[in-house]
């Protein structure tokens, strides 16, 4: 997608989130199920905005076949910690589709969603995966391979802020887990953490304000970044750029929910949960995969996972195979305690984050 096109894209889902948050609270009957045609409203994460374009049209399909009833779905996009906050504060989503299990427990807490979400669809409510990568210059000019060389003071990183972004969190635990594996104490874990945020240069509140930085604004040398956002920069820009995997990262899980409160109200429970059930069909895993995520049908994460050996990705592998899994250590939430407990000790409000940022 060319810069301009991303740009309308993200100009459109922040009017859309404008609209949005102007009718809530209203008794608009636009949600009902009833009739010819039905309308819900996805509100999602930033690096999902490819992705949702193409599965909508898909799934628009899937539901007229299935129930012969029309289906409008309006997106939203943004940080994911910014989104799960928008929802809880009544921007009305029949589903979320955020970054992680953290956020959507965000709306959960205010009362929007029933406990047990987790268990309602595969694999703990995440339909796809991701894992958290490098995105660098054409050539490596800074030969940057692994997390210590982003501790290197002619090093510039690119990275959103963990405050406001789910995949910023992603970033900072993979970074986290990499200088736990080297032997570091806590306390030198944290000063290894502050010095990498000493080297970024741009802290956007999202992921996608992460790339443009990087990628259009030629801000830094180096971007963390969603795998599928280091993917899709390398294929618009295949002569720019290269996609460095580190030794070690961490499996991200985006978690997806019905929005039990609005789907009630709206009765569209039934449109909600199959929009959301058939991300896991043959059909939505390709999508998802041809988009630069994971599929969680292990047989069809095969079709895309390269036998490459190097940890260097210069193109877009003309067979399509672009999953790399050689020499590479993937941690995943439950090394931290979970969403909450990770949350708590290091992204609250004067937690670790806080704390190594403003010293």
């Amino acid at each position: 997608m060319s810069y301009k096109k991303r740009i309308s894209a993200i100009l459109l889902a922040s009017a859309l989130s404008v609209g949005l948050l102007a009718g809530c609270g209203g008794n608009s009957d636009s949600g009902s199920a009833s009739g010819d045609s039905v309308e819900i409203t996805n509100v999602s994460y930033d690096p999902t905005r490819e992705l949702y374009q193409q599965y909508n049209k898909a799934f628009e399909q899937h539901w007229k076949q299935k129930t012969g009833q029309s289906v409008d779905i309006i997106q939203s996009h943004g940080g994911s910690g910014k989104q799960a906050l928008e929802v809880a504060n009544g921007l009305e989503a029949d589903v979320v589709t955020l970054a992680l299990e953290g956020d959507v427990d965000a709306v959960k807490n205010a009362g929007l969603i029933e406990d047990g979400y987790t268990s309602e669809f595969d694999n703990d409510s995440a339909p796809y995966t991701s894992t958290i990568v490098f995105l660098v210059r054409k050539g490596n000019p800074k030969n940057i391979h692994d997390w210590n060389d982003l501790l290197r003071d002619d090093v510039g990183v690119i990275t959103p802020n963990p405050k406001t972004s789910g995949g910023a969190r992603w970033n900072y635990l993979a970074a986290w887990y990499y200088f736990e594996k080297q032997g570091q104490t806590e306390e030198q874990i944290e000063q290894s953490i502050k010095k990498l945020y000493q080297n970024v240069l741009v802290l956007d509140s999202g992921a996608r304000g992460a790339t443009t930085s990087f990628v259009e604004n030629q801000q830094g040398d180096v971007l963390i970044a969603w795998e599928n956002e280091a993917f899709l920069s390398l294929e618009e820009y295949p002569d720019d750029y290269e996609v460095v995997i580190p030794s070690a990262s961490i499996l991200c899980q985006p978690t997806v929910a019905v929005v039990d409160e609005v789907v009630d109200d709206r009765r569209t429970r039934d449109v909600a949960t199959e929009y959301l059930n058939y991300l896991y069909s043959d059909e939505a895993q390709r999508i998802e995969a041809k988009n630069f995520y994971r599929p969680s049908n292990q047989d069809i994460l095969k079709e895309y996972t390269s036998q490459n050996g190097s940890n260097t990705i210069t193109q877009i592998p003309e067979d399509g195979k672009w999953i790399v899994t050689n020499n590479l250590d993937l941690t995943n939430i439950s090394h931290f305690g979970g969403w909450t407990k990770a949350a708590e000790k290091h992204f609250a409000d004067g937690a670790i984050f806080d704390q190594i940022y403003e010293k």
